[in-house]
């Protein structure tokens, strides 16, 4: 009862003297690993010099109170769901070719049986200087990696019981938040909730480059993809909540894992929005990618302990990402949200 007259208060407070002052003054309400976003309208996306081009225009959204993961989901937690429930992960079952080829260009040849299998991608780092264009140099596609083994058959999660589950496909996702009672957020609720309350911030800290001050986030930092100075303490995941929470008391909104969200992603979205304000919008209803337009893709958010400026900026509040949703990557994870009536299991 407490926690419930508390929450009421702090909602009265926003109604009453608007969004402008949390970014300093917002009240932290944590309830069972969940902070409480309150509701808020902001300027989604940004057009400079860093901006892609599916960052733009810039529109005024409205979203909502809810409760969000304090941090990602960890393999401790993820564990638990498996243990309970027996499941089983994309990247643990044998590919379907004739599932997959209906997301390829028409006449795309049969990839060879030994391609074919239980496996994941995992990053590998080069030499020296690649060509920044072509992924396919640092991602290997590794039989047997999956989230008990981030790296392949070899590898493990001991010891890595607070780091964020990695290798999770946006259907995994989906199936442990159904199990927890919870949802994946929107996009839009993610990136205000990234924001913390500042309207103008370009980062979940605010406008102070990555690089200034201490370490702000689990990011590469160097020259990707071969040499990362870790002035971060990190090469890859981090434990969750090893850098400062933003000012909704949220940790790691950049970078270490990109998080899934629940929107499918539409290239040319943000250009359907008009001078009114939207009102929790949950994304297109189909998805499409002039780059690749026969695949399906699911919208990610936050960036990764691999994003440098060199090639991605990821952890920017506005920045986009995307990814088929039965794609897993050893920098792919989660976070979850509730709406404010909803218990948690």
């Amino acid at each position: 009862m407490i926690q419930k007259l508390h929450l009421f208060f702090i909602l009265i407070a926003t109604v009453f003297l608007g969004c402008d002052s949390l970014s300093k003054s917002h009240q932290v309400v944590v309830n069972d690993g969940m902070v409480w976003v309150p509701s808020g309208s902001f300027t989604r996306g940004i057009e400079d010099a860093q901006s892609k081009r599916d960052e733009g225009p810039q529109h005024r959204v409205f979203v909502d109170g809810f409760w969000m993961d304090q941090t990602e989901v960890t393999n401790d937690e993820f564990a638990a769901f498996v243990a309970e429930t027996n499941y089983v992960t994309t990247a643990e079952k044998v590919p379907v070719w004739e599932e997959i080829k209906k997301e390829l260009p028409p006449g795309t040849p049969k990839p060879p049986d030994s391609v074919l299998q239980a496996a994941s991608l995992v990053f590998t780092p080069t030499k020296g200087p690649v060509d920044l264009n072509n992924y396919e140099v640092w991602w290997k596609w590794q039989p047997k990696a999956d989230w008990k083994h981030p790296k392949g058959p070899m590898s493990s999660i001991e010891g890595k019981g607070d780091h964020p589950v990695v290798h999770i496909s946006w259907y995994d996702a989906q199936a442990y938040a159904e199990w927890a009672g919870k949802r994946l957020p929107t996009e839009a609720e993610w990136e205000w909730a990234a924001r913390g309350g500042d309207k103008e911030g370009i980062y979940p800290w605010g406008k102070e480059p990555l690089e200034e001050g201490k370490a702000k986030a689990n990011t590469w930092e160097g020259t990707f993809p071969f040499e990362n100075k870790q002035r971060d303490l990190f090469f890859y995941t981090a434990p969750v909540a090893s850098f400062e929470p933003n000012p909704f008391g949220l940790y790691d909104m950049a970078g270490n894992v990109w998080e899934w969200c629940s929107d499918w992603y539409d290239y040319n979205y943000y250009q359907n929005f008009k001078e009114e304000m939207a009102q929790n919008p949950k994304g297109p209803k189909t998805p499409y990618d002039p780059y690749q337009p026969y695949l399906k893709q699911k919208v990610m958010r936050g960036g990764s302990f691999l994003c440098n400026d060199a090639y991605c900026s990821g952890y920017r509040v506005a920045a986009r990402m995307k990814s088929s949703p039965d794609t897993g990557l050893q920098h792919t994870g989660f976070r979850l949200v509730r709406d404010a009536e909803k218990k948690v299991k």
